[in-house]
């Protein structure tokens, strides 16, 4: 018997038992859908927070304070508050670095009328909207006047409008509103950009750093200051200049370890791509485990099918079939259970990644080699769990099998 004659008894053999054949490949399908969707998510978020962390500011570099150890217990970075403004003016600006801007931030309930919403108060200076890229959808920014003179103004963030206006259109340029109870007088509304990291720029009031300090905080101290560099090439500079002023500024000897740390937009991209990538092998290894059970089913019906059709068997060794074609008949069969199971998984996995983006709100991005390597695994798993069925079959006596009741 030639192959093609092979796959024509294989596919009729198939066919005679479509509900089993269609059960046994649901594992397969389900294995190989999920892969693909887990991928094609993992690969969306890394793209997502790729595009997020390029759009956080033009050549941004953080500056953040180090870590406190207070009776042996180590704090995690930025506990120690050891940064101020004082060491905001110790940063030169010159070529390599553009422009510098202190940040800090707390939880405030905002008030306005009967509006009422739970929000992050940021405060910073002028500069802020140049690094950070800010755009007004009405209004201004702050200015370095309304630094000075310490003004009870806020700009909103568009998801603020919405949650304490009711409207997100609404006219708010001029009103009062509340944040902890201290008044404050809304002078714009920034443009809507979605999610930067973990924290919604939408969904947050920026004002004075030195009103914030005074009026909500109580403290002096900066959480963060964000320096841009005036070029990519710059960087390194900038980044350098940064850590020699603050060594000066904080009087600290060489050798010692510093207190606070600089990090660039590449240290941040790598980070992040580095854990998402981590996360995406992760769920596509665990749905793969479905893979590995969908090649057990295979292996499991198929070694039914071989008790069923052991008379078949024993019929078509009497009449000639070697034992050769035997194996390649069921490993065949296997192999299209498998093959037909991951075409269809394939197909369910681009349609359930693409509702899991529209759900998540985030684009999803399927790359051809994850559907070539689950297509390939799956045949792969239909010739590894379909050859023992297939080799016990070919290996029956011919007098036994057709004595077989």
């Amino acid at each position: 018997m030639n192959f093609f004659e092979s796959i024509r008894v294989s596919l009729r053999a198939l066919r005679a038992n479509k509900l089993r054949s269609a059960l046994t490949m649901l594992g397969m399908i389900i294995g190989v859908a999920a892969v693909i969707a887990m991928v094609g998510i993992g690969n969306g978020a890394t793209a997502s927070i790729t595009s997020q962390i390029q759009g956080l500011g033009s050549n941004l570099l953080t500056i953040s304070s180090g870590q406190s150890n207070s009776g042996g217990v180590r704090g995690g970075a930025g506990s120690s508050n050891n940064l101020t403004m004082t060491d905001v003016t110790k940063i030169p600006i010159d070529t390599a670095i553009k422009a510098v801007a202190p940040v800090t931030s707390t939880s405030g309930q905002v008030v306005f009328a009967s509006g009422n919403t739970s929000t992050t108060i940021t405060g910073t200076t002028a500069d802020y909207q140049g690094i950070k890229n800010v755009t007004m959808e009405s209004g201004r920014f702050i200015t370095t006047e309304d630094v000075d003179n310490s003004a009870r103004v806020a700009v909103l963030g568009p998801t603020v409008v919405t949650d304490l206006f009711g409207d997100a259109n609404a006219s708010v340029i001029g009103k009062v509103i509340k944040i902890n109870n201290v008044p404050f007088q809304v002078i714009g509304v920034t443009t809507t950009t979605g999610s930067t990291g973990f924290m919604s720029s939408d969904d947050m009031i920026t004002a004075p750093i030195s009103t914030i300090q005074e009026r909500l905080i109580g403290k002096k101290t900066v959480r963060n200051i964000l320096v841009s560099a005036t070029s990519e090439t710059q960087m390194q500079t900038a980044q350098d200049e940064i850590t020699a002023a603050l060594h000066k500024a904080h009087k600290i000897p060489d050798g010692k370890a510093d207190d606070f740390t600089v990090q660039n937009q590449a240290d941040m991209l790598q980070t992040m791509t580095g854990v998402t990538q981590t996360l995406t092998m992760l769920l596509g290894g665990i749905a793969g485990i479905s893979l590995l059970v969908g090649g057990i089913g295979i292996m499991n019906i198929m070694l039914v099918s071989v008790t069923e059709r052991t008379r078949e068997i024993g019929i078509r060794k009497a009449i000639g079939a070697k034992g050769f074609d035997i194996m390649m008949q069921f490993l065949i069969e296997a192999v299209v259970l498998s093959i037909l199971g991951g075409g269809i998984g394939i197909a369910i996995g681009f349609g359930g990644s693409t509702l899991a983006g529209k759900a998540l709100k985030m684009s999803t991005s399927i790359s051809p080699t994850s559907v070539l390597v689950a297509f390939g695994f799956s045949a792969a798993i239909g010739i590894l769990f379909g050859v023992f069925p297939a080799r016990k079959a070919a290996a029956m006596d011919p007098i036994d099998a057709l004595r077989y009741e």
